[in-house]
């Protein structure tokens, strides 16, 4: 059976987990994605798609130290596993073989 594809927002999501520095959790990756995108992103969305990529074996997720701005609460950080950088490639690969052949600049123009 072929593992389920990744959407759009899960790319994102691990491909900000991938762009930033150091211990990662929610709150820099929707900056990351919001950045990048121009889009906003909800708090929210981004939690409910680290939990669905854990439980894919995507990501891990660890408590990382408490810290005093969280008045001694922990964080919750993720890293992508190597199972997330291969759907990421397969994604990847698989949006290029798509546009094979295609000028951008044209595509949605009549002819």
């Amino acid at each position: 059976m072929m593992p389920q594809a990744l959407g759009e927002f899960e790319q994102m999501v691990l491909l900000a987990i991938l762009h930033v520095e150091g211990e990662t959790y929610g709150v820099p990756i929707m900056e990351e994605i919001e950045r990048r995108t121009g889009r906003s992103v909800s708090r929210a969305a981004v939690y409910v798609t680290l939990r669905r990529l854990e439980k894919r074996g995507l990501v891990t997720s660890w408590m990382g130290e408490p810290t005093g701005e969280r008045g001694g609460k922990a964080r919750r950080c993720v890293k992508v596993e190597e199972a997330g950088l291969e759907r990421l490639r397969e994604a990847r690969e698989a949006m290029d073989r798509m546009w094979e052949d295609l000028d951008p600049r044209s595509v949605g123009r009549l002819p």
